[in-house]
C-alpha cells in the first residue's frame, strides 16, 4: 500500500437480493480445548506465514493500484519466474512496505520484551527510516508533534483511520499467536490504534485472528468464519465481509459475481479524503474483503487464491501478501507448491529495507516469540511437542469512524498558499488536501522529492472566525502533515475557513489542491 494512480471510474451495477448477516463457522462438535503440534510443524506454519506474504506481495507489486474499481481480465499475464523474488527485493525493495513495517514491531517485541509499551513501538515506527502514506503518515505526524496512541490514530485526529494500513501490518500478531485468536487481537489492539481506528482496527484484528486460527485448522472456510467472531456484528467491517461470505454461498463457483456485488454494494469511500469520489479505494474492509474473495474461491489451492486477491484490484499487492501468509500458515511452508517458492531460498538471507532482518532471521524470530506467547497463555512445552491452548474468539468493543458524516462535494483549489486563503462550505466537515513542498517539486502527494529539507510551515486555521488550531507543515516527507487542514462535527449549517500563512518562504510552497466537504445526509441520485 503506497501511491495511489487515479483511473477513470467505470459505474457498475448488478442487481442481486440483499446478502443476510452471514452464520459464522463454529468449532466441530467436540473440538479439542487444546491442540498439540510439534515444534517442527509448529516452525513449519510460521515459515509459511511469513513466506506467503513475501511471495504473495511479489507477485500483485506489478498491478498495486492500477485497477480500481474494475477487475483484472483474465488474458493479462502477472510474471512468476525463477529468481523473481530475489530481483524484486533488491530492485524494488520499497515494495514490501508489508513486511518492514510488522518487522517494526516484531523487533520490538524481540529487544524490548513481550510486555513492551505501546510507546516503544510508536516511537520505532514514527522515527523509522521508511516512507509512510495514509493512516501510517497521519499517525506518525501526529506522534511526532507530541499526540500519544491511541489518540493518533483516532478518525478525529486521522482523516484516514478507516484506511489499510493496519491490516497489512497485523499479520505478526496471528503468527505469535497460534491457535489463541483473542491473544493476537489483545497483542494488536494498542499497536493497530497507533495509526487506525474503527474498521481500520477492525482490518487488522481479523487478519490477526485468520493468521491464528490457521495454526489449528485445515479448513479455510472455518478460518474465515470464526475469525469473524472477533469483530462485532454491528460494524461495517463486520457487515462487508459477512456479504461476502455469503455471496460465496449463494455463487459458489463465480467468483466475479461476488465482486461485483462487493463493488455494487461496499465501494463508496467515506474516509480517505483521495479515495472519496474516486475510483481508489484503500478502505480497510473492501480490501479484507479481496482477501477473503481469494481464501474462498481459491478453496486452499495457493495459486488459485493469489490469482483471485490480487486480479480483484485496488491495493493487490497487499491482499494477496496477507491471503498468502494466512494460507501459507494453514499449509506450512513444505507444502506451498514449489512453483511459488521459486528462488525464495536465494531471497531468504536478504534483509529488508530498513531494517537488520531477513527472511530467516524472522522464522527464527517468529518461532522464538511464539512459544512465549503459548506458555504464558496457558500452553505447554514438552521437548519437542507444543501444547497450544485453544481460544474461542470473542467479540471486541465496537468503535466506528466518521459516524453520521457523508461526503457530499470536492472542490478543486489548485493555487499555492501565499498569504491567506478563505473559503466557505455548507455542512458539517471538511477536509483541505495538499501539501508543504520545495517550488520545484510537482503537487503529487506521493512524490517524496525534498525529503532532506528541514524546513516546516507554520499556517494558523480559523472556522467561522475563531481560531481552531496553528499546524506545523514540514517539508520533509516523512514528516509532512498527510492533509494540511480539517475537521468533523461542526455543527449544521454555513461556515467560513480561513488559513493564515505565518511564515512564507522563497523555497518552498503550501499547495492547496482540493476541499472536501461533509454533511449530516448523503447526496440522492436523480437515478
Amino acid at each position: 500500500m503506497k501511491i495511489p494512480l487515479l483511473l477513470l471510474f467505470a459505474l457498475l451495477s448488478v442487481v442481486a437480493p440483499p446478502a443476510k448477516p452471514a452464520k459464522t463457522g463454529t468449532p466441530a462438535a467436540g473440538a479439542p480445548a487444546a491442540v498439540t503440534l510439534s515444534k517442527k510443524t509448529l516452525q513449519d506454519k510460521i515459515k509459511g506465514g511469513w513466506a506467503g506474504q513475501v511471495i504473495g506481495c511479489t507477485f500483485g507489486g506489478p498491478t498495486e493500484f492500477r485497477f480500481n474499481g474494475t477487475m483484472m481480465n483474465d488474458y493479462q499475464p502477472i510474471p512468476w519466474y525463477e529468481g523473481y523474488v530475489k530481483k524484486t527485493m533488491i530492485d524494488n525493495p520499497g515494495l514490501y512496505d508489508d513486511l518492514y513495517m510488522d518487522l517494526t514491531f516484531v523487533d520490538v517485541f524481540e529487544k524490548k520484551g513481550l510486555d513492551a509499551p505501546v510507546s516503544e513501538h510508536a516511537n520505532a515506527y514514527a522515527n523509522a527510516g521508511y516512507m509512510l502514506w495514509h493512516a501510517n503518515q497521519a499517525g506518525r505526524y501526529n506522534l511526532l508533534n507530541g499526540m500519544k496512541a491511541p489518540e493518533s490514530g483516532h478518525w478525529l485526529n486521522n482523516p484516514h483511520a478507516d484506511d489499510i494500513d493496519f491490516q497489512i501490518e497485523a499479520d505478526f500478531s496471528g503468527l505469535m499467536s497460534p491457535g489463541m485468536p483473542n491473544t493476537a487481537v489483545q497483542i494488536g489492539d494498542p499497536i493497530g490504534h497507533i495509526m487506525n481506528y474503527g474498521d481500520g482496527w477492525y482490518g487488522g484484528a481479523y487478519v490477526g485472528a485468520l493468521y491464528s486460527l490457521a495454526f489449528v485448522s485445515n479448513d479455510i472456510n472455518y478460518v474465515v468464519n470464526e475469525a469473524l467472531k472477533t469483530i462485532p456484528t454491528q460494524s461495517t467491517f463486520y457487515q462487508c465481509i459477512a456479504d461476502v461470505i455469503n455471496w460465496h454461498k449463494q455463487f459458489p463457483n463465480d467468483w466475479k459475481r461476488n465482486w461485483f456485488e462487493i463493488q455494487r454494494k461496499w465501494a463508496d469511500e467515506v474516509g480517505c479524503p483521495e479515495g472519496v469520489f474516486y475510483p481508489f479505494d484503500i478502505d480497510a474492509k473492501i480490501n479484507s474483503a479481496y482477501i477473503v474473495l481469494g481464501l474462498l474461491y481459491g478453496g486452499g489451492d495457493f495459486t488459485k487464491t493469489m490469482e483471485i486477491s490480487t486480479r480483484a484490484g485496488q491495493d493487490s499487492d497487499c491482499n494477496p501478501s496477507s491471503a498468502g501468509g494466512v494460507l501459507g500458515t494453514l499449509l506450512g511452508y513444505d507444502k506451498i507448491p514449489a512453483y511459488w517458492k521459486q528462488g525464495l531460498q536465494d531471497a531468504e538471507d536478504i534483509d529488508f529495507k530498513y531494517t537488520t532482518m531477513s527472511l530467516n532471521d524472522v522464522y527464527s524470530m517468529g518461532m522464538k516469540h511464539a512459544l512465549q506467547v503459548i506458555e504464558r497463555n496457558g500452553g505447554k512445552i514438552n521437548g519437542d511437542q507444543v501444547t497450544i491452548a485453544r481460544q474461542t474468539p470473542k467479540t471486541v468493543r465496537l468503535e466506528q469512524s466518521f459516524p453520521g458524516h457523508h461526503p457530499v462535494l470536492v472542490t478543486g483549489i489548485r493555487k499555492d498558499l501565499e498569504n491567506e486563503y478563505s473559503f466557505n462550505f455548507e455542512g458539517i466537515g471538511f477536509v483541505v488536501k495538499g501539501a508543504a513542498q520545495p517550488k520545484n517539486r510537482g503537487s503529487s502527494n506521493s512524490n517524496p522529492v525534498g525529503s532532506e529539507s528541514s524546513f516546516a510551515f507554520n499556517a494558523e486555521l480559523y472556522i467561522d472566525g475563531k481560531k481552531i488550531e496553528t499546524a506545523k507543515l514540514p517539508v520533509n516527507f516523512t514528516h509532512r502533515r498527510y492533509d494540511l487542514f480539517w475537521k468533523y462535527q461542526l455543527p449544521k449549517g454555513k461556515h467560513t475557513v480561513r488559513i493564515k500563512l505565518l511564515n512564507p518562504d522563497s523555497e518552498h510552497v503550501v499547495r492547496l489542491n482540493e476541499v472536501l466537504v461533509y454533511n449530516d445526509q448523503p447526496v440522492k441520485s436523480k437515478l
